[in-house]
């Protein structure tokens, strides 16, 4: 799976959005019951923690991955945050003080339904919104020049490095969806009244800003992707395909952390696992 990994430079118009495999939607039963046991192997292990992070446009499936992808984890072994905008308090603090309170614990998954990212993504589409943060050295849109999302990309990298030297293992995937995908996942949503709720007409404004988005995407990826934080660019346009590569990408990677492992008792449990077994059954 190492062909969506991002290693070098990017240009987001040359990559995949339209895969698709045939097996995908029986791989994924198999990779999700793995994950699940492997889940419960860590917390018992309780050495490592696991952020996935998921970004894409609207629509590209993310709630639909997460529910799919971790349906057979036990449900104390995961958390899923989705960061919307920012509350009152929320805005109190630096960007990134929300994304620290709900990191994921030793041998637990943490999912980042929309994420730190959105801090130079949606904010970089537009950069009004940076106001609202009440940065001393920000008083006008002028003063969010090129320094300005430099030292913010420089504190993102800093941020991930940080919790990867402590034990958390990051995965983050882009899910990367058509322009013409996006508008029949759209028309869908309006066609089907059991959908119609997810609709705003918000989405059609973004739309708009389609380039900008994509802009956006391919130089926070590109900035971003680092050995111990990797990027991967994963078609989205066919969502069985996409969750499939996802589950896969992970629990490969986790294979590779051969120091993964259920404690073994102390010599002297083990010596007297008869005698306790006596115990029990005598009562």
């Amino acid at each position: 799976m190492d062909e969506f990994k991002v290693t070098s430079p990017i240009t987001l118009k040359n990559t995949e959005t339209k895969l698709v495999i045939k097996t995908a939607k029986k791989g994924l039963k198999a990779f999700r019951k793995q994950l699940g046991d492997l889940q419960n192997t860590m917390y018992a292990h309780n050495k490592y923690a696991v952020l996935v992070c998921l970004q894409g446009m609207d629509t590209s499936g993310k709630d639909s991955l997460v529910r799919e992808v971790f349906k057979d984890f036990n449900v104390r072994g995961v958390e899923v945050h989705s960061f919307k905008v920012p509350t009152e308090q929320e805005l109190s603090h630096d960007y990134l003080w929300r994304h620290y309170l709900v990191l994921p614990e030793r041998g637990k998954f943490g999912i980042f339904n929309r994420t730190h990212y959105e801090n130079v993504l949606v904010t970089r589409v537009h950069p009004e919104y940076i106001l609202n943060e009440n940065i001393p050295t920000v008083n006008t849109v002028d003063d969010i020049n090129d320094a300005f999302w430099d030292r913010r990309f420089q504190q993102i990298n800093s941020f991930e490095k940080h919790i990867a030297e402590n034990g958390t293992l990051i995965f983050k995937f882009f899910l990367n969806l058509s322009k013409e995908e996006q508008k029949h996942r759209l028309l869908r949503r309006l066609n089907k009244q059991e959908k119609q709720w997810k609709f705003s007409p918000g989405d059609l404004k973004e739309r708009k800003l389609w380039d900008d988005y994509q802009n956006c995407y391919e130089d926070a990826i590109n900035r971003t992707s680092k050995p111990h934080a990797p990027w991967y660019i994963i078609p989205a346009d066919d969502k069985s395909t996409a969750r499939y590569l996802v589950a896969k990408i992970i629990y490969d990677t986790l294979l590779t952390y051969t120091d993964i492992k259920e404690p073994e008792l102390e010599d002297d449990v083990k010596e007297n696992l008869a005698l306790y077994k006596r115990q029990l059954r005598s009562e």
